[in-house]
């Protein structure tokens, strides 16, 4: 009788512990087993092996009892026909941050040394960007080390985009955002110093550049002359 009083209506212990999970405990039991399922049935389509083969494989892959990573997430075997999805959250909360300490910069020692002043220092703008040993002081003094823009290295120093992108040494430079217009896309922007010492290297001086420019100069006005007069001589002839 006393056991007829703790369970009137003769229910099994393990289905009054089912009925005791929550909705959302039962869904995610429901949700695991469906899951188990099309991890079977996506074996069973990779390797249509005869069923009794097909049921070891899958019982080597995740044995029960084991614990298995499948697409990133990490199931165990129930052995009740389904996985058990494991939350992940909570071990990698648990699991100690690993903490890596680069070395600190060694500070006793100038690294280079400015070749305009000879004065040691660690870094600079020009040392980072064109790996060029001038410390920034200096640069800000002499304006062979400004940036130039690759049209204005073209037209003042006659260079071409060969010259400045695939004639050994190829210069360097930085991208800068167009200031007249984003949308034209990035400039390309040099250190006056190198585009000088380039233009140097293939026209040998300052002054051959200055005069081949006063030659282009005077060919475009020989051109326009030339098409002038041949426009007034046209006209002169329709006068006739």
């Amino acid at each position: 009788m006393a056991s007829i009083e703790e369970n009137p209506v003769g229910v099994a212990h393990d289905t009054i512990e089912t009925n005791q999970l929550s909705d959302k405990q039962r869904a995610k039991i429901e949700r695991n087993r469906q899951r188990a399922l099309m991890l079977r049935n996506a074996r069973l389509k990779a390797r249509p092996y005869p069923k009794e083969k097909a049921e070891k494989t899958i019982s080597a892959a995740v044995p029960t009892g084991e614990k298995s990573v499948v697409q990133g997430k990490r199931f165990i075997d129930t052995g009740a026909g389904f996985l058990l999805e494991e939350d992940l959250d909570e071990e990698i909360e648990k699991a100690p941050i690993k903490i890596v300490h680069e070395p600190a910069p060694d500070l006793t020692s100038d690294p280079y040394s400015c070749i305009d002043c000879q004065q040691g220092f660690r870094d600079s703008y020009l040392v980072k960007h064109f790996d060029q040993h001038i410390c920034d002081d200096c640069r800000n003094k002499d304006d062979r080390h400004e940036l130039i823009t690759k049209t204005d290295a073209r037209n003042h120093y006659l260079l071409k985009d060969v010259d400045l992108d695939k004639r050994e040494p190829i210069l360097k430079y930085i991208l800068r955002k167009n200031p007249h217009n984003s949308k034209w896309g990035d400039m390309k922007l040099y250190l006056k110093k190198q585009v000088e010492e380039k233009a140097l290297s293939i026209w040998e001086s300052l002054e051959a550049i200055e005069e081949e420019k006063q030659k282009r100069v005077d060919n475009q006005e020989k051109a326009k002359r030339k098409k002038f007069n041949k426009k007034i001589q046209g006209n002169l002839w329709t006068c006739f």
